[in-house]
């Protein structure tokens, strides 16, 4: 769900007012930052992260809204960690990678391993964002997982055999 619009990065172009299938956006009407109007109304299909050309959106994973002290509403902890936009990074429509100076973008990634090799940046975290906030979890062995293996055949009925 919708949770955070950040006024400094946000330029007003009203893309995300146009983008959202559930109208949950208001456009300004001095043209300024459009404001999250129907809250409830958000069907959480992140399109407005997605279009965003600015990173200033967040959609939590979730698809009611978030309880007070969630770490999806702590703005200013999203921004330090640069998961504004994470949705546009994972499916590819940034410029260039994070981390790795896109000329166009002006913020700091907020990761001073950015450059080391084998660094884990906010782009190489599920667009879900719910292991990016969840604490560590304990090292030791993985479970066996058993393969999945479909062994029951399947036929369309009155297709033919």
């Amino acid at each position: 769900m919708i949770e955070i619009l950040n006024a400094a990065r946000c330029t007003s172009c009203d893309i995300c007012v146009r983008i959202c299938p559930t109208n949950v956006f208001e456009p300004a009407a001095d043209g300024g930052v459009p404001t999250i109007a129907r809250h409830s109304d958000c069907q959480t299909c992140f399109q407005c992260e997605a279009y965003c050309p600015e990173d200033a959106i967040f959609v939590s994973p979730s698809r009611t809204p978030e309880p007070a002290g969630s770490p999806f509403l702590d703005e200013a902890d999203l921004l330090d960690r640069d998961l504004l936009g994470l949705y546009r990074d994972r499916v590819g429509w940034r410029r260039a990678p994070r981390g790795q100076g896109d000329p166009g973008d002006t913020r700091a990634t907020g990761d001073a391993r950015a450059g080391e090799p084998g660094a884990v940046l906010a782009s190489d975290v599920d667009y879900h964002r719910a292991d990016v906030l969840a604490p560590a979890a304990p090292s030791g062995p993985v479970p066996h997982e058993t393969p999945h293996h479909d062994s029951i055949p399947t036929t369309l009925q009155g297709a033919p055999s």
